[in-house]
């Protein structure tokens, strides 16, 4: 089981940013992402990145405006946010996935949290208009 710790959530103002991290206990992973869960709805799959071949998937609603990264020196993974929207106020989640998955460039819905097995603790991200 890989244990994952969040760091980097906190309140900003509309038009801001701010840097997620995800801190690993291991490097036994195929995959990582951030999910996002707001009030009242379904978590959702926001960005993955493979460890694999370095493919990316983005939510179209961030795209553009989020960037997903890893320093495997570090076991890390980080989502920089910018240009913040009240509607991105949720908690996020990091995530990694045990086993190998397609690259996420395939049009197959793989970021996804269903296809996640190691979750961390969610850290809050509020942004206020």
């Amino acid at each position: 089981q890989v244990q994952l710790v969040e760091s980097g959530g906190g309140l900003v103002q509309s038009g801001g940013s701010l840097r997620l991290n995800c801190t690993a206990s291991t490097s036994n992973y195929f995959a990582a992402g951030w999910f996002r869960q707001a009030p009242g709805k379904a978590r959702e799959g926001v960005s993955c990145i493979s460890m694999h071949d370095s493919s990316t998937y983005y939510a179209d609603s961030v795209k553009g405006r989020f960037t997903i990264s890893r320093d495997n020196s570090k076991m890390t993974v980080y989502l920089q946010m910018n240009s913040l929207k009240p509607e991105d106020t949720a908690v996020y989640y990091c995530a990694t996935v045990r086993t190998p998955v397609p690259p996420f460039t395939t049009p197959i819905p793989i970021c996804t949290p269903h296809v996640f097995d190691d979750w961390g603790q969610g850290t809050q991200v509020t942004v206020s208009s």
